[in-house]
């Protein structure tokens, strides 16, 4: 089952700030670290799959389909599964599931310019840093964001199905700009999620796993705002 802040916060005290000082820094290292390793991971994997003409050999077979689908396939699983995991077994979970998200992204590098697709991430990666520092630092409690940001990813992802079928450049370009809206709003939201995975849980070895599980919220965060953004400012070969 998924780790439940919020029945978290009903049964347990939160630690004393000793406790919450011993191993936070490591704590919120681990998790940063997984996130940009598994961006890394994701942006070399791509750029190889569509440099050596892999992606575009899996495009002409029914593994393309495989290929589209295994990272959501695998990210549920770890999300739902993750605490029946040991530690490696999410990691490699983790790892693999970075690598296939590499491989479903390759096309970008088709559909885009290769400048304007560095360009879009500097751009992510300044707004994530600064929501995601935000989300760390601020007093505010962004619990109640959550229902909010959570009904607006449902309405962009109705949104894109429907936009399957029309094919609508309007839609699409209001799609991009509430989509930017609801993962920079999800960025700081999960951010402070991650402090409080550490500070209302048990300071033991399920911190590796939880570490894993933040990391895979701001990844995801990531990926997705750099999609939106790169729908918005990308410049499309000709």
């Amino acid at each position: 089952m998924p780790i439940d802040l919020n029945s978290m916060r009903n049964s347990r005290p939160p630690l004393t700030q000793t406790g919450v000082d011993t191993g936070f820094s490591d704590y919120i290292r681990s998790v940063y670290t997984y996130m940009t390793g598994g961006l890394a991971i994701t942006g070399a994997v791509a750029y190889y799959a569509f440099a050596s003409g892999l992606f575009l050999a899996i495009a002409k077979t029914p593994l393309i389909f495989v290929i589209i689908f295994a990272p959501l396939a695998m990210a549920l699983f770890l999300r739902f599964r993750l605490e029946k995991m040991s530690l490696v077994t999410a990691q490699v979970t983790y790892w693999a599931f970075a690598t296939a998200m590499g491989l479903s992204l390759a096309n970008i590098f088709m559909m885009y310019t290769g400048q304007s697709i560095a360009r879009v991430f500097f751009i992510t990666a300044g707004t994530f840093g600064a929501m995601s520092l935000y989300g760390y630092t601020t007093k505010s409690d962004l619990t109640r964001w959550g229902s909010f940001l959570f009904m607006g990813l449902i309405g962009v992802i109705i949104a894109m199905v429907v936009n399957v079928f029309l094919k609508s450049s309007a839609l699409q370009f209001t799609i991009s700009v509430i989509g930017v809206l609801v993962f920079v709003g999800l960025t700081a939201y999960h951010t402070q999620q991650v402090k409080e995975m550490y500070v209302y849980g048990e300071a033991s070895d399920s911190q590796g796993k939880k570490a894993i599980m933040g990391a895979l919220r701001l990844y995801l965060d990531f990926i997705n705002l750099f999609m939106m953004l790169l729908r918005l400012f990308g410049g499309r070969r000709s």
